[in-house]
């Protein structure tokens, strides 16, 4: 069942829980990812960042892709399409019309005046047509540079002129593989959801430690993005399998030498996103 994620993630919010988002990179990827939250009857968000549209052939195929995925493989949970990172108003309407659920719209790099401008346009394309819309204030970074820390006054400035559904702050995560242990503000999180009340997004999601992703929650994530991580076990155990296979070149045994360690992540994450406020 395609959805959009707003219903979710203030249900999620409420219930002291988050929602995770899942990046998918091709059809193998999405089959492992559905099927594992299906059998944990979890809604899922799958992320599809532009290079990974682009990968997949288009906005159309990523969602024909799905779709068909969905039926075929008799997928009874909510699944949301979700554009991972936007870059542009244009964008978000091929994805919209494309027949993404759900879109984020990323100009952090713009000034916050256009920001806000492109962000109110896109909210009011996607509301017209049932589709959520996350946007994010601050900019979060990778890895190789410094956190960095998005101002309160200008997250409520942001959500109140723009109507947007989920705001992704930048709370010191980062994305990619963590080189120093993530320094979270847990304050900054409890600021942001208290002024704005919209669900928030936490990016990077990927090797930060349990208690601080914990407490996270806690504080006011609602949804939790997940892409390295998967990259990461989905690498590793391919080149384990080719290592030991030396004879073997058939693509379908060798992508889904990663099926168990993508499987096993998803399953991961979603007990520990289903912990709830302790």
């Amino acid at each position: 069942m395609l959805v959009n994620m707003k219903e979710m993630l203030i249900k999620a919010s409420k219930e002291g829980k988050a929602i995770p988002q899942f990046n998918i990179n091709n059809l193998e990827w999405t089959k492992y990812i559905l099927e594992a939250c299906e059998e944990k009857k979890n809604p899922v968000i799958l992320g599809v960042s532009e290079g990974a549209i682009k990968h997949i052939g288009g906005y159309i195929t990523t969602v024909k892709m799905i779709e068909g995925l969905v039926e075929d493989l008799k997928i009874t949970i909510p699944v949301v399409i979700h554009l991972d990172h936007g870059s542009s108003y244009e964008s978000c309407v091929k994805a919209i019309d494309a027949g993404f659920t759900s879109v984020m719209v990323d100009l952090t790099k713009q000034p916050i005046e256009t920001n806000i401008e492109v962000t109110k346009k896109a909210v009011e394309y996607a509301h017209k047509r049932n589709v959520s819309v996350e946007g994010e204030i601050g900019h979060i970074g990778l890895t190789t540079g410094e956190a960095i820390y998005t101002e309160v006054d200008d997250a409520v400035k942001y959500v109140e002129a723009t109507g947007i559904d989920a705001l992704a702050p930048a709370v010191g995560s980062l994305h990619g593989i963590y080189l120093t242990e993530p320094k979270i503000s847990f304050e900054r999180i409890r600021d942001i959801k208290n002024k704005t009340g919209v669900p928030l997004v936490l990016h990077g999601g990927s090797g930060i430690p349990e208690d601080t992703l914990h407490r996270a929650i806690y504080e006011g994530i609602a949804k939790l993005n997940i892409n390295t991580a998967l990259q990461v076990a989905w690498a590793k155990a391919v080149r384990i399998f080719l290592n030991e296979n030396t004879d073997i070149y058939d693509p379908r045994k060798v992508i889904g030498a990663g099926e168990k360690a993508i499987k096993d992540l998803v399953n991961y994450y979603i007990d520990f996103l289903n912990r709830g406020r302790d």
